[in-house]
């Protein structure tokens, strides 16, 4: 393998590996944007992904075309993602319990509850759990250029999850909306002497993360797997996490940052390939781990970027104590 060929397989590895971070740490931008900590993600991530790979299989098994079968699984999907978000917001928004115990609930539940299910459908049944992916799709004249040809030769989850940023950008910084997601989690008092529900406000914020989560999801078993293991997401959503911070909470920044970390894991899956004697695999497994150990480090001695109302309940009427 030449060295431009590699380096074109490498870019466009990042990218596809980078994708379903990107979907997840937008989404959670927005919900900590507007005041609330999910740092459920990875249940969200993993129940969707169960969600439409199960669903993709009932409807090929119904007789449905390959594409339609793909579209409703990620319909489904995110249907999953909206609906355990809801039951988060509930918790948290409405009943205002702490955001960090429901989240770790939820990815709890989100555990037991795809590989209960999981064993009691397949394994236990025999039955094999296998769909087809997302087709490549190939930019006609882009896929041509050297160097980065290959990044334009990807499934259609991809480059939706490319055309999310500019909208996240415009939805956040150019919209009636995003002012009132940013208020929430900056001044929602501000937000409420206007009129403005903040509860509303984050109870929608959380939606539009569960709805990103479930398309994370969606882009693991139907854009790359193909199937569905117990506990697939192997920590990516906290990682989704780790980009949020490192992006400081701007669409644009997040995207590099999943593009990097896309890189890291791609990078052990092919220094895996190549099979270096003494380095044992564990090694390289833990090097997105690493990566993300590393950012979350350096950008923590950086002056924060976080809303200032993160992660704090917030009482229509109450006013913040001066600290």
């Amino acid at each position: 393998m030449s060295a431009l060929t590699f380096a074109e397989d490498s870019l466009a590895a990042s990218i596809r590996l980078g994708t379903p971070l990107l979907f997840a740490a937008l989404g959670e931008m927005f919900v900590q944007r507007s005041g609330v900590l999910n740092i459920g993600i990875e249940g969200l991530m993993l129940t969707s992904a169960f969600s439409g790979v199960v669903a993709t299989d009932q409807f090929i098994a119904a007789g449905w075309p390959a594409e339609a079968a793909l579209a409703a699984g990620v319909l489904l999907a995110i249907v999953s993602g909206l609906f355990f978000s809801s039951a988060f917001a509930a918790m948290t928004v409405v009943g205002r319990r702490d955001q960090i115990v429901a989240g770790m609930a939820l990815n709890l539940a989100a555990l037991g509850l795809t590989g209960t299910l999981h064993r009691a459908l397949f394994l236990d049944t025999g039955r094999l759990l296998s769909v087809p992916t997302f087709p490549p799709l190939a930019i006609p004249g882009l896929v041509d250029l050297p160097l980065i040809g290959r990044a334009f030769d990807q499934s259609l989850l991809v480059y939706l999850a490319a055309l999310t940023v500019p909208i996240a950008v415009i939805v956040l910084f150019r919209s009636r909306l995003g002012l009132w997601i940013r208020a929430a989690g900056e001044n929602p008092l501000a937000l409420d002497a206007a009129g403005i529900s903040v509860s509303r406000v984050r109870f929608g914020a959380v939606l539009i993360g569960g709805a990103l989560a479930g398309l994370a999801g969606a882009t693991l078993t139907l854009g790359d797997a193909s199937s569905f293991a117990e506990n697939m997401t192997a920590g990516r959503g906290f990682i989704a996490l780790a980009v949020v911070i490192f992006g400081r909470w701007h669409p644009g920044w997040i995207a590099a940052v999943a593009l990097f970390f896309g890189a890291a894991n791609a990078a052990q899956f092919r220094l895996q390939a190549l099979g270096l004697e003494g380095l044992p695999h564990q090694a390289l497994l833990a090097l997105p781990y690493l990566a993300s150990l590393v950012a979350l480090a350096w950008s923590g001695g950086r002056p924060g970027a976080a809303p200032s109302m993160l992660g704090r309940p917030y009482r229509r009427g109450e006013r913040e104590r001066e600290t």
